[in-house]
């Protein structure tokens, strides 16, 4: 062990710890409870030893989860408020089916724990939501005029709003989500316009959130101080707090040191097991595999239409959004499926696995997972499976282990150059290939918020490609990395 390969490794565990620490010291001095009631997942967060202070229902959007919502539960709590988060149905740790007064009836299970808190003063209510979210607690606090005293709706969808109802109603979009945009400013006219007297409950705001989006607008402190200012002119809140929720940031550092991590230590138990124990991880036919880049780059350009036309032919016999039992997400795993078989026929060459690659798959799958979601549970992610997840993710991972696979076998035996330009070949082919699935089918939408992360999962998998420059293994790793990331991530299908 050099002092050149140690430095690395010391300075990753480092970084790993002090992640920890960091989401961790988040917490220092809030009360976090968790609940579960007909079937619904809660936390609750709040300042220690608090008494009678303003509550808050805080409800996530499509393909959610009460981790998603977080940050903005220890902004408020950090700032005097209770926070209570849930899962929607179908989504998060939720197994229940989505149904149409779904939204409605976990919301309300929601206000009647939050209200049981013996910190809260249950005269003293508000709203806050995204997205799919924002529609609920809009139309809560419409009809539940004089229950909520405030309204906050980021990324807002639709309600029947009016002068009165809901009470000082803000709107927030991040100003690179134009729709969303236009629709806060249409709901904004709907409601009276602009006001910023908010004694009478019809207070009226957009406040448009700069260089966000659909999804990191969650994670940005102009949103998350924008909530708290406008509860604070509501409720009188006087309490100061210089509370920055970055979480999010100790997340990715905690991704850096792990991914650090296993470039410096996977190569070193790579050369140790074959000079000490004779152990030969690429076989004489694998090490020796050439692939024509030609077919490759071909099989990579062509897989994408054949993938959105297969789509489109099964969207005329079924509900192509329910497919694999994930709303949205079986789709993107057949999609990832038949685009993979495409490009390993074009490409026509497949190494024969061996026990070692696939044991060396599954062992990458293991250090990914805790890699990428082990914090994520506390910070973003619903990232433990319930049970009628978890029997998803077999399914979902073999559906897409065609794409890893041909990927995988396309950058065998190439430079590291070579790989940053799969990187971006294959990012832009992804990006290019959804937004050809968005055109013939609509219905699928909500793919188009997915599409930024298409380069940052690809990064990630073309590090691991690069550390193990063998197919079988990566392919084997990633798939079962992505198609646990479905299974997280997108709500269950009734």
């Amino acid at each position: 062990m050099t002092r050149k390969r140690l430095f690395p490794i010391v300075a990753a565990l480092l970084l790993i710890i002090l992640s920890w620490w960091g989401v961790l010291a988040a917490q220092s001095g809030l009360a976090i409870r968790h609940f579960e009631l007909e079937g619904v997942p809660m936390v609750y967060v709040a300042p220690r030893n608090a008494n009678k202070i303003p509550g808050v229902l805080v409800a996530h959007g499509y393909a959610g989860s009460k981790q998603l919502m977080l940050a903005y539960a220890h902004v408020l709590a950090h700032a005097g408020y209770a926070a209570m988060l849930w899962d929607f149905n179908s989504h998060g740790a939720n197994a229940n089916p989505l149904k149409r007064d779904s939204l409605q009836q976990n919301l309300n299970t929601a206000y009647a724990t939050l209200v049981k808190q013996p910190e809260v003063d249950a005269s003293r209510l508000a709203l806050l939501g995204h997205s799919m979210g924002s529609g609920a607690v809009m139309s809560a606090g419409i009809r539940d005029v004089n229950r909520f005293a405030a309204t906050i709706a980021v990324s807002p969808t639709g309600a029947n709003v009016t002068l009165s109802a809901p009470r000082n109603l803000q709107l927030q979009a991040g100003s690179w989500e134009g729709r969303f945009v236009a629709n806060a400013r249409r709901l904004l006219k709907a409601a009276g316009g602009e006001n910023q007297n908010l004694a009478d409950g019809r207070g009226r705001s957009v406040a448009i959130i700069p260089n966000a989006e659909h999804i990191t607008i969650l994670f940005r402190d102009p949103s998350h101080q924008a909530a708290k200012n406008w509860l604070d002119s509501t409720f009188g809140v006087q309490r100061s707090s210089d509370y920055v929720d970055r979480r999010m940031i100790w997340y990715g550092l905690h991704l850096l040191g792990w991914l650090v991590l296993v470039g410096a230590v996977v190569p070193l138990l790579l050369r140790v097991s074959q000079e000490k124990l004779g152990f030969e991880y690429l076989s004489p036919n694998i090490s020796k595999l050439k692939v024509n880049q030609l077919r490759s780059w071909s099989g990579v350009l062509i897989a994408p239409f054949v993938a959105s036309g297969v789509l489109t032919l099964l969207s005329r016999n079924g509900d192509i959004g329910s497919l694999g039992g994930l709303l949205v997400g079986g789709a993107v795993s057949i999609w990832f499926g038949v685009a993979g078989l495409v490009w390993l026929l074009v490409i026509f060459r497949l190494p024969r696995p061996t026990l070692q690659a696939v044991g060396i798959g599954v062992a990458l799958f293991a250090v990914l997972w805790i890699a990428f979601g082990a914090i994520a549970q506390f910070v973003w992610l619903q990232w433990w499976l319930i049970p009628a997840r978890l029997k998803l993710f077999p399914l979902l991972s073999l559906t897409c282990l065609p794409w890893f696979l041909a990927s995988g076998v396309a950058q065998q035996s190439i430079g590291i150059e070579k790989r940053a330009l799969w990187w971006l070949g294959q990012s832009m082919v992804l990006v290019g290939g959804f937004i050809l699935v968005l055109y013939l089918l609509p219905e699928l939408g909500f793919i188009a918020l997915l599409l930024p992360l298409f380069p940052l999962i690809m990064a990630i998998f073309s590090f691991s490609a690069n550390i193990f420059k063998e197919s079988w293994s990566y392919a084997i790793g990633s798939a079962l990395l992505f198609g646990w990331m479905l299974a997280a991530a997108f709500p269950l299908a009734s």
